[in-house]
C-alpha cells in the first residue's frame, strides 16, 4: 500500500506547486496593494522557518516538501519589492 501512495507524490506535489504559485501570486498583489511593502518581513520569517524544517525532516518526502515551502516564501520576500514597481508601471500605461 505505501509504495502505491508514492506513485502519486509526484503528481501530487506537481498540483500543489500549480496551486501554491498561483495563490502567492495574487497574494503578493493584494498583499502590497494593502499593506504595503512592510510584510516582506513576515515572508522571510516563514521562508527561514520552513528552510529549518526542510533541513530537519525525516523523510525526504516531507523534506522536499518543506524545502519547496521555504524557497516559495524567499522567492515572495523578492515580489514584494518588485510589486509596487509593476503597478506604478501598470498606472503610467493606462494614463496614456
Amino acid at each position: 500500500m505505501g509504495r502505491r501512495l508514492e506513485l502519486y507524490t509526484g503528481i501530487v506535489f506537481g498540483l500543489y506547486v500549480l496551486f501554491t504559485i498561483g495563490l502567492y501570486h495574487i497574494l503578493v498583489v493584494k498583499i502590497e496593494e494593502r499593506f504595503g511593502v512592510w510584510v516582506w518581513i513576515i515572508f522571510l520569517l516563514l521562508g527561514l522557518l520552513c528552510l529549518y524544517l526542510s533541513w530537519k525532516s525525516p523523510g525526504e518526502t516531507l523534506s522536499m516538501w518543506w524545502g519547496y515551502n521555504a524557497f516559495l516564501n524567499l522567492w515572495t520576500v523578492k515580489e514584494m519589492f518588485d510589486q509596487p514597481k509593476r503597478r506604478l508601471a501598470k498606472q503610467q500605461r493606462l494614463q496614456r
